[in-house]
């Protein structure tokens, strides 16, 4: 998977730094997608004032390899890159970035939205909400398991 890019991290991350590397010195290139997925600071009604995402070191990255070896039986994809940020996060950080490069668009989208939805859905992750009720643990929604569901 030497296209391939998993980064699980606490650090923020650069969008046009990251694009530009995976898209330097290949003319194949016809698309790139990214998604980048932040903090909202409201979630079910409830204020959010931060979260702290944990995941399991070793077992996420072999996950993660999976979903993208999958992206790529779908789709004629190039390179790929998944950032993850644990830690404290709170509103308006950066929580996780995909991107993914291609000939033409349709693959690319498709395969961002693929990996993206196996993030919201299955990926070993798990996110403590702090709300002014307290600290809460937020499970997938019905709305990410239906376009999970999708894909199968």
């Amino acid at each position: 998977m030497q296209n391939d890019f998993i980064r699980i991290q606490e650090q923020d991350f650069d969008l046009g730094t990251e694009v530009q590397a995976l898209r330097k010195n290949d003319p194949r290139v016809g698309a790139v997608v990214t998604f980048v997925g932040t903090v909202r600071d409201m979630n079910d009604g409830s204020q959010v004032k931060g979260m702290t995402l944990e995941h399991y070191p070793g077992m996420t990255e072999k996950s993660l390899e999976e979903i993208i070896r999958q992206a790529r039986g779908r789709w004629d994809l190039y390179k790929s890159l998944v950032i993850h940020r644990v830690g404290p996060l709170f509103p308006e950080d950066q929580i996780v970035l995909v991107a993914v490069t291609s000939a033409h668009r349709g693959e690319a989208f498709a395969a961002c939205e693929f990996i993206m939805d196996y993030l919201k859905t299955a990926a070993p992750f798990w996110k403590k909400e702090e709300t002014p009720e307290g600290g809460k643990w937020v499970d997938a929604r019905v709305t990410d398991d239906a376009a999970m569901a999708r894909w199968n």
